[in-house]
């Protein structure tokens, strides 16, 4: 049963504690992603690969244990310690980004790559399902925007130590520097945070057993506003991701630079930068939602129509540091997407559908988004090249910005119905939901 307190949340000590430590966790799990972004081109000319199977490595080989398996470990979170499952999850990708370093073959790198995708699979949908019962509301999208700041440190991080160990050591240390740490955070997560209690920043306290899989889908496939913020996310998360992937490899090849050349400015603009975007726009976020909630569609979509120029310019600069200068503004505005997504995936389903709810926003955005977004782009990059194109790599990205614009539509149409979902939502926690 559910339980409600009052009108007020529960309180929720330590939960400052609690957030940074998984924030360490997410910027970990982007640790070990970008760290194979930043040395693409040393691999690549070491293994003698192409550009979409570039894409596969950080694409879709990753991507289809992650979001396939990351269902079934939601439901496992719903129902169990959530703590302790992103502990044996950070465990595994850690020590599968370790083995990355000791691979001889391009298959080899592609199992690797599959077992950190395994591994991550039970990061985020725990993580974010705690948050939400620590950090009511009107504070969760700045709670989840700090969160999500580990995307862009993670990337800070990752392409940092990648290209600074690279110049000194080579690709393969690179690899057990940023896995061999996450062991040791491994057992922080576990001995020092506690399991929050489920609905406690939502002035209710749950007792009751989590609703069937059958009832979890119906509830969420009648949620308008749901559905199409995650096809609006899932478009730009297609554009992101093929940006992010290859934002190095197009830096390297134009400009006739290194790893070690673009790793610093690169982290800092996209993971700096980016952080910093998704602090200050979750915060704005919450402070406009609090009067209207279909802010948080509203806002995703204006990010998104505000990069779309400065992308395209990105991509035709003349130099360097004019390519760095227009990417300021995709930087600042890239991680929101996904942190207002998390959010929407906690406030439009109930109590114990929230970790389901976001690992199938993290299913979609995973599989089609992270998998499909660098593999469409190296596919097109490897058909630009073909044609005699001077640039196909960039030739590629200018028609990834299509997914960009598509994306702005789909939010729209989710702001329509938004404030009508989250009240459903808040009802149907109040009590059992009938079997169809």
């Amino acid at each position: 049963m559910t339980d409600f307190a009052g009108s007020k949340p529960a309180a929720a000590k330590g939960r400052a504690w609690v957030l940074a430590v998984l924030t360490l966790v997410y910027t970990f799990n982007h640790v070990d992603r970008q760290i194979l972004v930043i040395l693409l081109e040393p691999i690549k000319l070491e293994l003698n690969l192409r550009d979409s199977q570039l894409g596969m490595l950080t694409g879709i080989a990753f991507a289809a244990f992650y979001a396939t398996l990351g269902i079934p470990v939601a439901m496992w979170a719903d129902r169990g310690n959530r703590r302790n499952i992103i502990s044996i999850a950070l465990l595994i990708w850690s020590g599968m980004t370790a083995l990355s370093g000791l691979a001889q073959t391009y298959w080899q790198l592609l199992l690797a790559r599959m077992g950190v995708g395994v591994g991550e699979a039970g990061g985020t949908p725990p993580a974010t399902s705690m948050i939400a019962d620590l950090y009511p509301p009107e504070q969760r999208a700045t709670a989840l925007g700090v969160y999500t700041t580990g995307i862009g440190l993670g990337i800070m991080a990752g392409f940092a130590l990648g290209g600074y160990i690279y110049e000194l050591y080579g690709w393969r240390v690179a690899f057990f520097a940023a896995g061999i740490p996450g062991v040791i955070l491994a057992l922080i997560v576990r001995f020092a945070i506690k399991e929050p209690v489920r609905g406690g920043s939502d002035a209710t306290v749950d007792h009751g057993q989590a609703p069937s899989l059958g009832e979890t889908l119906r509830f969420i496939f009648g949620q308008s506003s749901y559905l199409w913020l995650l096809a609006g996310c899932l478009l730009i998360c297609i554009s992101a991701n093929a940006f992010l992937v290859f934002t190095s490899s197009l830096l390297q090849r134009t400009y006739a630079l290194s790893p070690g050349d673009v790793a610093l400015p690169l982290g800092l603009l996209i993971g700096g930068v980016g952080s910093v975007g998704a602090v200050v726009i979750g915060a704005v976020c919450d402070r406009l939602s609090k009067k209207d909630l279909r802010w948080r569609p509203w806002i995703i979509a204006a990010c998104a129509a505000l990069a779309l120029p400065f992308a395209w310019m990105f991509l035709r600069a003349d130099t360097a540091g004019m390519a760095y200068a227009w990417n300021l503004v995709p930087s600042f505005v890239g991680l929101i997407y996904a942190s207002i997504a998390y959010t929407a995936s906690q406030e439009l389903v109930q109590l114990r559908m929230r970790s389901f709810a976001s690992a199938f926003m993290l299913f979609c955005l995973t599989l089609i988004g992270i998998g499909c977004g660098p593999w469409i782009a190296g596919l097109l990059s490897d058909y630009f090249a073909a044609s005699g194109s001077e640039r196909p790599l960039a030739r590629a990205l200018e028609v990834i910005l299509l997914f960009n614009a598509g994306s702005i539509l789909c939010l729209l149409m989710s702001a329509r119905r938004y404030r009508e979902d989250a009240a459903r939502a808040v009802a149907n926690s109040r009590a059992p939901v009938a079997a169809a």
